[in-house]
């Protein structure tokens, strides 16, 4: 018996082929036109996106628990911002800020506050007009885990020679190198300045010897994300500047009770003082005026003698150290005390003739009237020991070697 087999042609092979090639190309087509291509074209042959080619960031992470108080903003690529709305999270409180002349970035007009939830909403428009949105939702970071430095003296203001940059943080500084090498102090005068640690809560700053009369200090504080102690940053980001004044230095003898005022070098005005008492005595050393009070209260409980006296209106009072020493007037003075120059009688403190109401032509009011925060008052030959350094800002009473010594740098 014959079988016969199914003949196939050339051509039916090659039809068949080219069919399964069709039927291949057309899946393709299909395929690509349910992906969406990026870069369909038009009917020209040239690419046309259909998004909005403008790029918006926003500095901090959507969900983010630790964002900065000072570096949170919005900026746009390839577009302009049209419109930014920040609002305290859950409460809808705006929170203040502008878009920049040229529309690439915005940023709020104050700080933001610690441990609080913000929402951001931005929308930016390409050179098309085409639309871009983006939002974020953050928490900045907590007090708990940051830390703050108070300093002086302030920015703008006019300091006597002796005053040191000093801060105090709110944590604990384990990370001393880092904290220290973002904050640089530098002077118009060219002096060298360094800082040196007290503890792990305190930081100050100064020249080897007094500023320059007349310079300018800058002060740069780069703390921002900062790390420094695990688990705690910095948050401050800003730039401080302050001029120091004439030269002013005042020497007290305690042997003698005499202060003698020096200004850019000459003796200016010698004035009759009363030191501490033999019970009482004053410390000696370099002493810088950190306060000015025209009248405050003196409670001798505060600083350890009990009920022994509580003035509520000391007249024309600056501080020389944070125990409690004062360079101050005194309306009090017993007349059957020696007259001021002739014996030391206060519990600590130098005290000059005044009037109660800090009224009137006094030695206490021409000395206060012509002190500055930052002026220097020496205080020698008596019978205490030298005041530490760290009591008040008074850094100047440490050798040099001993105070580069005591930097992280």
């Amino acid at each position: 018996m014959n079988l016969e087999q199914p003949v196939t042609t050339p051509d039916i092979a090659a039809r068949r082929a080219l069919g399964a090639c069709a039927a291949l190309v057309v899946g393709a087509l299909t395929l690509t036109a349910c992906g969406g291509s990026a870069n369909a074209t038009n009917g020209d042959g040239k690419d046309s996106p259909k998004t909005s080619t403008a790029k918006i960031a926003i500095s901090a992470k959507d969900g983010s628990t630790s964002a900065s108080i000072n570096a949170t903003g919005v900026k746009v690529s390839d577009g302009k911002l049209t419109d930014v709305k920040m609002t305290v999270a859950g409460s809808g409180q705006t929170v203040a800020g502008a878009i920049s002349a040229d529309g690439s970035s915005w940023k709020p007009k104050q700080q933001l506050d610690r441990g609080t939830k913000y929402e951001i909403d931005a929308t930016a428009k390409d050179a098309n007009g085409r639309t871009a949105a983006a939002n974020a939702i953050f928490t900045t970071v907590t007090s708990a885990n940051s830390f703050i430095g108070t300093y002086t003296p302030d920015n703008g203001s006019t300091v006597g020679v002796g005053m040191p940059v000093s801060f105090t943080f709110d944590k604990s500084i384990t990370d001393k190198k880092a904290v220290q090498s973002h904050i640089t102090v530098n002077s118009s005068s060219g002096q060298q300045v360094v800082g040196h640690w007290f503890g792990d809560q305190r930081l100050d700053f100064r020249p080897q010897d007094y500023w320059k009369a007349g310079s300018k200090v800058t002060m740069k504080i780069d703390l921002d994300g900062v790390q420094g102690a695990n688990g705690v940053y910095g948050v401050q980001k800003k730039t401080v500047s302050f001029t120091v004044g004439r030269s002013q230095v005042s020497t007290v003898d305690a042997n003698t009770q005499m202060m003698t005022v020096v200004r850019d070098g000459k003796t200016i005005k010698t004035v009759p003082i009363s030191a501490g008492s033999a019970e009482h005595t004053t410390y000696n050393g370099q002493m810088v005026i950190s306060e000015k009070f025209v009248q405050t209260r003196m409670n001798g409980s505060t600083v350890g003698f009990g009920g022994e006296y509580d003035i509520p209106d000391v007249p024309h009072a600056m501080r020389l150290s944070s125990s409690g020493t004062f360079i101050h007037g005194n309306y009090w003075y017993s007349k059957g005390n020696p007259p001021f120059g002739r014996a030391g009688t206060s519990h600590g403190c130098v005290g000059l003739a005044d009037v109660q109401g800090a009224q009137g032509d006094t030695s206490a009011k021409w000395f206060y009237d012509n002190s500055l925060v930052g002026d220097v008052v020496i205080v020698k030959n008596s019978p205490d020991t030298t005041i530490a350094p760290d009591n008040g800002l008074n850094g100047w009473n440490m050798s040099w070697s001993a105070w580069t010594a005591g930097s992280a740098s």
